[in-house]
């Protein structure tokens, strides 16, 4: 089972987690304030980092932390048991992180606790976020989901609300 920290970072207070999976430690989306994120990793063994997203809320400390650890930001990490899945709508690079052995996804920006991206911002599209919804749909409703801000939520609680956001999307 991995270990998560949430660390809250920046003026938008994005979440950066810290995954520990045995002896390797990644980072997602380190989106300010390196020298807190770095602090909470403290005898860890970083890895890399994955970037659900590249808005500068989510990569604004991106070249620090890769500088410090002397990693990479990368797609698939050995060690760790995820899928990425594509999740557009809120930006055209949105990705889901699927920890499929412990029924887990890092969503950032596509998803949250009662709510659902912006679709408004450059590459945003209404149309890919209501795709987006239809295929996270069919992932186990037990599903723990760790958004790019604000609480953590569970998938079929959430797609409860997903009606409501597709009346609202402009299709």
């Amino acid at each position: 089972m991995i270990q998560i920290k949430k660390v809250v970072v920046g003026d938008l207070e994005e979440n950066c987690y810290i995954i520990t999976n045995k002896n390797k430690t990644i980072i997602i989306d380190p989106g300010d304030d390196s020298q807190k994120i770095i602090n909470k990793c403290k005898n860890h063994n970083v890895v890399g980092v994955l970037i659900t997203h590249h808005h500068f809320d989510h990569v604004g400390a991106l070249n620090e932390i890769l500088n410090h650890y002397s990693i990479s930001e990368e797609k698939f990490i050995e060690g760790f048991d995820y899928k990425i899945l594509e999740t557009p709508g809120h930006s055209k690079d949105s990705v889901t992180y699927y920890f499929y052995k412990d029924n887990i996804m890092f969503c950032g920006d596509f998803l949250f606790k009662d709510a659902i991206g912006r679709t408004d911002l450059p590459t945003g599209s209404d149309v890919e976020m209501k795709k987006s919804l239809e295929e996270i749909s069919k992932y186990p409703d037990d599903t723990l989901l760790f958004p790019g801000h604000g609480l953590s939520t569970i998938l079929g609680v959430e797609k409860d609300n997903f009606d409501y956001y597709y009346k609202n999307l402009n299709l």
